[in-house]
């Protein structure tokens, strides 16, 4: 597959001291960008058009205020998917607590076959090196919750770096996901576990970002344990008859 038919999406509010660096490393492995920005404060949006204008394979999609992660992502596969512009999405931060080395990897899974490629801390390779043990307890606790409740196999299924088959996404329900922060990711793993969808976790190591504030909050984590637990109730029914069946 040629490498501009892939394209890194990635939602920035407030990222301007990592925007520059990593739309390079992006970039460098021929891979396509999309940026999209929630009008940040410090400048992102104007830097973005920026680097578009000076980078071919770079577009940004501005957006009138910090509406979530779940609803930038929306926006982008929409933008994405109408125009047949990429044969693989890929979900990315902005802050390299993902890897852009760990790109090919991700890539290479979906052109073997898979649907939905996650980049995953939990599975043996995988790691959070710079995470107390606390966090690394409610995060591997959190994804278990998940996994029991919804009844998937995902160790990761919060992890944000992903990629998907723009196939297989057109089919996944992503306009009507209920979360708007990290339960976006969760929500999106258990739809293509239900849709039957072919999903491989690809070992990755998560660092803690150097520059920028973290967008990550309490409020976040609740959302998402909120809504693993009614998807998990309103599931048992299904997941039953699964079982009986």
């Amino acid at each position: 597959m040629l490498p501009d038919r892939v394209t890194v999406v990635v939602p920035t509010y407030n990222e301007r001291e990592n925007l520059a660096d990593l739309a390079r490393a992006v970039t460098d492995h021929g891979y396509r960008m999309l940026l999209v920005d929630d009008n940040s404060p410090d400048g992102t949006g104007d830097l973005a058009d920026e680097l578009a204008g000076s980078n071919p394979l770079i577009t940004v999609l501005h957006r009138e205020a910090k509406q979530g992660l779940g609803r930038a992502y929306a926006a982008a596969f929409d933008h994405l998917l109408r125009s047949c512009s990429a044969d693989i999405i890929v979900e990315m931060d902005a802050d390299f607590s993902h890897d852009p080395s760990d790109l090919p990897r991700l890539v290479a899974a979906i052109e073997d076959g898979a649907d939905l490629a996650i980049g995953s801390r939990y599975v043996p390779g995988g790691s959070t090196p710079d995470w107390p043990w606390h966090r690394k307890f409610l995060s591997r606790g959190g994804n278990l919750y998940a996994r029991i409740m919804l009844g998937h196999g995902v160790k990761d299924s919060t992890a944000g770096y992903r990629a998907f088959r723009a196939g297989a996404l057109s089919r996944l329900p992503y306009r009507e996901a209920r979360a708007s922060g990290y339960g976006f990711q969760v929500e999106m793993a258990w739809k293509a576990a239900i849709a039957g969808m072919r999903i491989v976790e690809i070992p990755v190591v998560f660092r803690d970002r150097t520059r920028g504030t973290s967008k990550m909050g309490g409020s976040i984590v609740a959302e998402a344990m909120w809504l693993v637990t009614v998807w998990g109730i309103r599931n048992i029914p299904a997941r039953l008859r699964r079982v009986g069946g």
